[in-house]
């Protein structure tokens, strides 16, 4: 039994690179980066041989708390189908503590826990100079590994289980992608500070709180024991393992409460009244914007999407902050980057439909209605965001000369997005989430285009703010001031650029119709 549940295992991970060429370039890729920046992480550890036992212990304290921590959460934000749910081998002749290991055993195999795997390998060589602490590194490397690998199986057993809803997952997967977005600022600010002198003051006063706690003790242990405090170690281990015996015993009795009772199935909830639909006008684009306008309204699909694009800019401007890039600069980052995503999450609108588009081919739908009716929601949220944001930003920087500007190269953007996402979403859909599915479950396809589409898009839409930055920065027109000449060529530019993609997607729309509902059938 235990060699069949490693095989599945090792036939999943497998499986992930029999998605198609594309998807499996995209896999290798994150894997390749994943290995470089497991390689880094790696030789940084080791080199703290070289430090001192108090700077190697501040230091693998604070970031191996970090790593334990992302064990223990990502799981619950993470809404995939998981394929070691303990219900789906409810029907095996076996107790519930044998059900229980051989889970753990088959969770174990999995690429993050290899590199924790490497990572406490190298704590082990970093504290290999300091006597007995090696060992005790050992003895802290193993509770690590098996704190982790219980922590994360009892997070996807409580996610599975109270976070079952679509809107929580959702929520919980928003709130990691916020996190992940977060720290990339901070990264890029640890890596310009000079290590000694502002960075090691920071991790001592987070390291005096970790060090005696579930997360830090089995980290903090080594460095006990190389400074002469064998109790201290010892009783850290002990911590450590009272932790991890404390989560198998909640994983033990969590396993049990699952399989005995029910999954749990989302409340229906009903909603009176016409909605959008009692306010847009009786007319095949007003019917289908309104029905766009109530799927950005309610299709978790469209909301989260929705909830990513503040975030991205946000990122940005840390980042450029953190390296010293003057206002004057940024400012020209926030609202034009928001403007640029949210008329290019259009891009892939008709696979959202699913089987539902048959209504569309079915009533002979106007190409162009369909189109136009689609990007209402993208305009009545862009403008007002692109005019009032760029309002925002000149009153923060100070700025007001390059209002015009930014809101010519924001209209630009969106309405350049929104035109190009018309011919996209009708020439080139791709697979996308289920109707009812969570914004994060991509469905398997045998060959996707979905990265190519995606790049190509977006880069395309891009290339048409080229020309106002270049009015922007090198401005041709000698009698007109730069910023407004700015406005007075992006707004037309974008959209022209709207307007033929509009006209463009909806003769294809018509042409391929039949084939289009053919393809979201399959999805």
């Amino acid at each position: 039994m235990v060699e069949q549940f490693l095989r599945l295992k090792l036939t999943l991970l497998a499986n992930t690179f029999r998605r198609g060429p594309l998807v499996a370039a995209s896999m290798a890729l994150v894997f390749l980066y994943s290995a470089v920046l497991f390689v880094i992480a790696i030789s940084a550890v080791a080199n703290l041989r070289d430090t001192t036992a108090e700077i190697a212990g501040t230091t693998l304290v604070v970031f191996g708390s970090a790593v334990l921590i992302g064990f223990l959460i990502i799981p619950l934000g993470w809404n995939a189908d998981d394929a070691l749910d303990p219900r789906r081998f409810s029907y095996l002749p076996l107790t519930r503590l044998r059900l229980a290991l051989l889970l753990l055993l088959a969770g174990a195999v999995s690429i993050p826990t290899f590199m924790l795997v490497g990572l406490a390998g190298a704590q082990i060589f970093a504290w290999s100079g300091a006597g007995a602490s090696a060992f005790v590194a050992l003895l802290s490397g193993i509770l690590v590994i098996a704190t982790a690998v219980v922590g994360s199986r009892l997070a996807s057993l409580i996610a599975a289980r109270f976070l079952s809803t679509r809107r929580l997952r959702e929520s919980f997967g928003i709130v990691a992608v916020t996190l992940v977005i977060a720290s990339l600022p901070v990264a890029v600010l640890l890596a310009l500070s000079d290590y000694q002198s502002q960075v090691l003051p920071v991790l001592r006063r987070i390291a005096a709180v970790l060090e005696w706690t579930p997360l830090g003790v089995a980290f903090s242990a080594p460095a006990s024991s190389a400074a002469g405090n064998a109790g201290d170690a010892a009783a850290k281990l002990a911590i450590a393992f009272g932790f991890l015996v404390v989560l198998s015993a909640a994983w033990y009795f969590m396993l049990g409460y699952v399989l005995s009772r029910p999954e749990r199935s989302a409340v229906e909830t009903y909603r009176s009244g016409l909605g959008w639909f009692r306010v847009m006008p009786a007319t095949p684009l007003g019917a289908i914007a309104a029905r766009s306008l109530s799927y950005w309204a309610r299709d978790a699909r469209y909301f989260v999407a929705l909830a990513a694009i503040p975030i991205i800019p946000i990122g940005m401007v840390a980042a450029l902050l953190v390296g010293g890039i003057g206002s004057d600069v940024i400012a020209w980052i926030p609202v034009p980057v928001m403007c640029l995503f949210l008329g290019w999450s259009a891009h892939n609108d008709v696979a959202h439909d699913n089987t539902a588009l048959w209504t569309h081919v079915s009533a002979h739908t106007n190409g162009a209605d369909d189109r136009w009716g689609r990007i209402v929601p993208g305009l009545l949220v862009g403008i007002p965001l692109a005019i009032v944001g760029s309002i925002l930003t000149v009153f923060i920087v100070g700025d007001a000369q390059s209002l015009p500007g930014l809101i010519g190269l924001s209209l630009c953007l969106l309405f350049s997005g929104l035109g190009v996402s018309s011919v996209s979403s009708a020439a080139y859909p791709y697979a996308a989430p289920l109707p009812g599915h969570g914004a994060f479950i991509q469905p398997q396809a045998l060959v996707s285009n979905a990265a190519t589409v995606q790049s190509f898009t977006f880069a395309l839409s891009l290339l048409f703010g080229a020309p106002v930055l270049a009015v922007v920065f090198f401005n041709p027109f000698v009698d007109l001031e730069r910023h407004w000449a700015a406005l007075f060529v992006g707004v037309p530019l974008g959209f022209i650029v709207m307007v033929i993609g509009v006209y463009w997607g909806g003769r294809i729309m018509v042409r391929r119709g039949p084939e289009l509902l053919a393809l979201s059938s399959q999805n």
